[in-house]
């Protein structure tokens, strides 16, 4: 079984999520596909929340703009009517959820954190539905009934122990293609949506690869891979075939925006390797951890 997680600039237009579908379809083998929110929409639903509480009705604006952004790909993507309309009505229930929740934002003037991770949660699931009507034989999964949180120090910390026995139960027999939204969990207490943090997505697809024991993890983005340098600042950088985890580990911290650092965790202590690839250029090897 393989994990490949494709981030926001990979879905960000229908020639991008084309070639996801492309890719998805040459595995041979059971795969779990973990998807991040499209290019931009998780800044603009913090922006839009940040509107409402200060009784702002530029909300509304943003509110609109997600809106046709989705249904703009929906109808580039999607060849079936059939298949169209019953997603259009799927997608349409959480946007008239979300439309509500910023309303009462808006109108009370106040936003906790508990509304803001909700709020926020929205953009993966548009996608992974999205996703999981365009990818042939894919079954969509609900990554809160699994990726558990503890709160620690006022952030969000995976009950890892809980969160493994959960994907297993879930996903454990997958026998094609399982989406799965990334980034979104809910508490193990209260039951309340929570989140991973920035790269939570990553985050997601790294437990859940450590849980299942699978064979690889791949991240798909936009660059081929870790650079010994910045190809924009340094013309003859080039990609890194392989690294240790540590050094990948390193160089996370030093700078390098390729993959968010507590990735590498989960996945180290089972030894799994993680291959780093570019969704628009997926005839390369990318690096290797």
């Amino acid at each position: 079984m393989k994990v490949m997680k494709f981030g926001g600039v990979s879905l960000g237009t229908s020639e991008g999520i084309n070639k996801v579908k492309n890719i998805i379809g040459d595995e041979a083998q059971p795969v779990i596909i973990v998807v991040s929110a499209l290019y931009g929409v998780t800044e603009q639903l913090l922006q839009a929340a940040d509107y409402a509480v200060s009784a702002n009705k530029k909300y509304e604006l943003i509110f609109d703009t997600l809106q046709n952004q989705h249904y703009k790909i929906i109808e580039e993507t999607i060849d079936s009517q059939d298949v169209k309309l019953n997603l259009y009505e799927e997608i349409q229930l959480l946007f008239e959820d979300l439309k509500n929740i910023l309303r009462g934002v808006y109108l009370i003037g106040d936003l906790s954190q508990k509304s803001s991770d909700k709020i926020v949660s929205y953009g993966e699931k548009f996608s992974s539905l999205i996703l999981s009507k365009i990818i042939p034989n894919a079954q969509l999964y609900d990554s809160t009934e699994f990726i558990k949180t503890t709160k620690q120090f006022n952030k969000h910390i995976p009950d890892i122990p809980l969160s493994n026995k959960l994907i297993k139960e879930h996903l454990q027999n997958t026998r094609n293609v399982a989406i799965v939204p990334g980034f979104i969990a809910t508490s193990r207490d209260e039951d309340d949506i929570t989140n991973l943090g920035r790269g939570g997505s990553d985050y997601t697809a790294s437990i859940i690869a450590a849980a299942l024991d699978a064979s690889v993890l791949e991240i798909w983005t936009d660059v081929d891979g870790f650079m010994t340098a910045d190809p924009k600042i340094i013309q003859s950088a080039y990609v890194i075939e392989e690294l240790s985890y540590i050094e990948a580990i390193e160089l996370s911290n030093f700078g390098a925006k390729v993959i968010y650092p507590p990735t590498i965790f989960p996945v180290y202590h089972k030894n799994i390797p993680i291959r780093v690839r570019n969704s628009f250029n997926p005839s390369s090897k990318g690096t290797l951890i």
